[in-house]
């Protein structure tokens, strides 16, 4: 089967950063489905390993944890999916990515495929979905109220792909009252036609602008990018006894000013499921199904704003580039072997 994969980490200028190879076709066990790929995105987590992580001596390291496709064949422990369904899913950080035609994948993280979008328009939500779902009602816990603070989320980085679904998901499930971060035109744009009711500038202090709107001190904080550059913002911003969380890889974080607020820290991993095999690990399948019905029903849509096609190497390299940029709104997809 064809698939793009690398041996050695490094920039993605390098010729050898990303290559077109032929791998085995995956044959499913257990309760593993494999998935004939028809689309995936590109996240974060994709370039980060591309760039620090090597193949094991002698092997390819696939990347991508975003897709959409049929299942084909299931292992004989599968119950969710027959052969023929269309599914998206985020996969397992410490499996084969998904850059491949076939992909094998745990049938208790995957979910349903929108009915009313496209395949490109699917893969750009699964990955982002869930990570902001349980950031959002696992981790920072946002139906259950501050005392006193101001009933408002702050979501730093409102325009990427996280940004993106999270103020959709506040504005559908919650009457919170959404402050997102973006710093461009366009990025500003964006955010408030996916719902945010105030936009503020983060290449400027955000406490300031914050306070300005006249709301109160918000009851939680989400940070999904350079959360070392808006710390001390964050800390003045936040209402006490407030609920701060966190997605990004600081090289240090210094959490001592969050104690005499009370600010209780959460940091989300969407991969922490898989990779433990918690005792709740189907929940993220669960999770995918209600997103699916959300979008089905209009309450929220795909945070797609580019697509490249076909899927190989090439057209993956300049995805990396693209979110290497630090410019990219919502998601880019490749679709199509």
């Amino acid at each position: 089967m064809k698939a793009i994969g690398y041996r050695q980490p490094g920039a993605i200028e390098r010729h050898d950063a990303l290559e077109d190879i032929e791998l085995p076709r995956p044959v499913p066990a257990g309760g593993d489905i494999l998935v004939e790929v028809a689309a995936v995105s590109v996240n974060p987590v994709d370039t980060k390993i591309r760039k620090g992580v090597s193949a094991d001596a002698g092997q390819w390291k696939v990347l991508g944890w975003d897709a959409v496709g049929k299942v084909v064949e299931t292992g004989p422990e599968a119950k969710s999916f027959k052969v023929g369904d269309e599914v998206f899913y985020a996969g397992s950080l410490i499996r084969p990515g998904a850059n491949s035609q076939f992909h094998l994948v745990d049938e208790r993280i995957v979910g349903n495929k929108p009915k009313t979008l496209s395949n490109a328009e699917a893969a750009a939500l699964p990955l982002t979905a869930i990570t902001a779902w349980e950031m959002l009602f696992d981790r920072l816990d946002i139906a259950k109220p501050v005392p006193g603070a101001a009933n408002a989320i702050v979501i730093i980085g409102g325009a990427g792909g996280v940004g993106s679904i999270a103020i959709q998901l506040v504005r559908a499930l919650t009457d919170l009252t959404v402050i997102a971060t973006a710093s461009r035109p366009e990025t500003q744009d964006w955010v408030k036609t996916l719902g945010a009711h105030h936009v503020v500038d983060h290449s400027k202090p955000i406490a300031e602008q914050v306070a300005a709107l006249g709301i109160g001190a918000p009851a939680f904080v989400f940070s999904t990018t350079e959360t070392h550059r808006h710390l001390k913002e964050v800390i003045e911003l936040i209402a006490p006894q407030g609920r701060f969380g966190l997605i990004d890889d600081p090289e240090s974080l210094d959490v001592l000013g969050f104690k005499r607020k009370a600010i209780s820290i959460h940091w989300e991993l969407m991969f922490t499921r898989s990779i433990y095999e918690t005792a709740d690990i189907a929940e993220q399948g669960k999770l995918l199904n209600e997103v699916s019905r959300l979008v089905d029903e209009g309450k929220i849509r795909t945070t797609v704003t580019e697509t490249l096609s076909p899927i190989n190497a090439a057209n993956l390299k300049k995805a990396h580039a693209a979110l290497e940029s630090g410019k990219t709104r919502g998601k880019v997809v490749l679709e199509g072997f």
